[in-house]
């Protein structure tokens, strides 16, 4: 199931939204050094492994002169890394339909802070729920979680577009609520092996506590958005 649009008019481009989706793309190709498929070779030590960081976390904190730190650094790196084209293609498309509504209501520069901190969020989710696994991390699928996790709370009401692709080419709406919410008890209900579920739990949780910190839907919308109704 694959959301396509959403019913919303948008009177600004998405600028930090775009420039994710093609940050994405970069990375991956130049992660396989052009090619669409095959195993990421440049970056592949930039992967999260939860123990790694668990081990550089414990040399941190005890000041362990013969500890390696470098892990640290793979929890931001990884949010760039995908493990193939159906993964990147997927993370992009959810990007796409649900990035530009929620940057426009909270601004660009904003959002471009908040994707960081909700792909640090659902990393460490990832990492308190198993921080034994030795298994390498990646995608951006935990920060665009934060994205619909906003987007649930500042646009529960406007239509998506879905395609499923077990009805051919038939494509219906469907609310944002529902299609989100049904998202996230999907992460939780139904695990899927060699998928992060959990970092997708810590993101979207991350994006709805983001909204209400900021005030709620209607001080987030109000004198921004001219075309909403806020209370």
């Amino acid at each position: 199931m694959f959301p396509l649009r959403d019913n919303q008019r948008r009177d600004t481009l998405p600028i930090l939204t775009l420039t994710l989706v093609a940050l994405n793309v970069i990375v991956y190709l130049w992660d396989r050094q052009g090619h669409l498929l095959g195993p990421n070779v440049v970056f592949a030590d930039l992967t999260m492994r939860p123990t790694d960081v668990v081990d550089s976390l414990h040399a941190a904190i005890h000041r362990d002169p013969n500890g390696n730190l470098f892990p640290l650094v793979t929890v931001l790196t990884s949010m760039f890394m995908h493990g193939g084209p159906t993964h990147l293609l997927a993370n992009m498309i959810f990007l796409l339909v649900f990035g530009p509504g929620v940057e426009e209501a909270i601004g660009s520069s904003r959002f471009a802070l908040y994707y960081m901190a909700w792909g640090l969020v659902a990393a460490a989710t990832q990492i308190y729920v198993d921080p034994s696994s030795p298994v390498p991390t990646l995608g951006a699928s935990g920060a665009i979680g934060g994205v619909l996790g906003s987007f649930f709370l500042l646009f529960p009401g406007n239509k998506i577009q879905i395609y499923v692709p077990i009805f051919l080419f038939l494509s219906f709406a469907v609310s944002a609520w529902i299609l989100l919410g049904f998202w996230f008890l999907w992460q939780i209900f139904v695990p899927q092996n060699g998928v992060a579920s959990w970092a997708h739990v810590g993101g979207f949780l991350a994006g709805m506590l983001t909204v209400l910190v900021m005030g709620g839907r209607s001080a987030i919308l109000k004198g921004r958005i001219s075309e909403y109704e806020v209370a």
